[in-house]
């Protein structure tokens, strides 16, 4: 019983990793506009069905994948962004209902594309075991949350060190203060979206390589994002990992310990919990900023 707990535990953190490097794009967004992008999940299953087409079409290994899927994602948010910055009144529920509108098209755009089937990726490699003492993990579970936790320290050191980070932290806070020092807070606005493009690539390419992907996927992953960026506190990146890493804990022993039916539902109570308890989040208002 102790090794498979401890089992559990190793999976739990490894996919907790996986969700981080899923929900970093949504709480950047987040906590720079206040803006929830509900397409994101969508966007995150687009780069993961631009890693199958190249490993199917060419061969080659997915990760490989990653640059293409970049360029598709980015283009993708910078069309979202434009799309947001049309609105000017209410903006926090209008925003709702236009991405949701866009993950919609979103999914549909992938069944029409891809169709209807389950894939995963067929590389030998990916899907080979990884012995450590009594744990076993597959090489992609380690190899990207590695990548995640890289990709969380390279954000963390980007939001609190350089100018465009800081101009972020600045509109998140005060957008008018902003604008008195000298910040576009739209170009602001603009790299938030690109970055998240970038992160939702990353995290798309890992979900096809360690999971298996279908067009309804998409906002699971959004949902699943947004509970993690409530459970960080929103604007805290290390909150992100912190919350990431309850959640996959939380559903890897539930799925060991009870069934895998009550995996959503396992998550879904860990969120009210925190919700009420801690309403500001795990890293409380004091440290919600970078």
């Amino acid at each position: 019983m102790l090794e498979l707990i401890a089992q559990a535990l190793y999976s739990g953190v490894l996919q907790g990793g996986s969700y981080a490097l899923i929900a970093l794009g949504l709480a950047l967004v987040f906590g720079t506009m206040s803006v929830i992008n509900l397409a994101h999940g969508e966007l995150v299953l687009l780069a993961a069905y631009i890693a199958y087409t190249v490993e199917s079409r060419l061969g080659v290994n997915p990760v490989l994948a990653i640059p293409l899927a970049m360029g598709v994602v980015c283009l993708s948010a910078m069309l979202v962004y434009a799309l947001i910055s049309l609105i000017r009144n209410d903006r926090e529920i209008n925003t709702l209902i236009l991405t949701y509108g866009i993950g919609i098209i979103l999914t549909n755009g992938v069944l029409l594309l891809w169709g209807a089937d389950i894939h995963t990726t067929s590389s030998a490699w990916l899907q080979d075991a990884v012995v450590v003492g009594p744990l076993y993990s597959m090489h992609s579970e380690l190899l990207f949350f590695v990548v995640s936790v890289v990709l969380m320290a390279g954000l963390w050191w980007w939001l609190s060190r350089s100018w465009y980070g800081r101009a972020v932290r600045a509109v998140s806070s005060n957008r008018d203060a902003a604008k008195l020092m000298g910040i576009n807070p739209r170009l602001t606005e603009i790299i938030s979206f690109a970055v998240a493009g970038l992160l939702a690539a990353f995290a798309g390419v890992a979900l096809y390589s360690y999971g298996v992907i279908q067009p309804s996927y998409g906002h699971v992953l959004t949902v699943k994002a947004f509970i993690i960026t409530v459970l960080a506190g929103i604007g805290s990146i290390p909150g992100v990992l912190v919350g990431a890493l309850l959640l996959g804990i939380t559903e890897s022993l539930t799925v060991t310990l009870a069934s895998s039916a009550l995996q959503e539902l396992a998550g879904m109570t860990l969120f009210l919990l925190v919700l009420f308890v801690m309403p500001n989040g795990l890293f409380g208002a004091a440290r919600r900023r970078g």
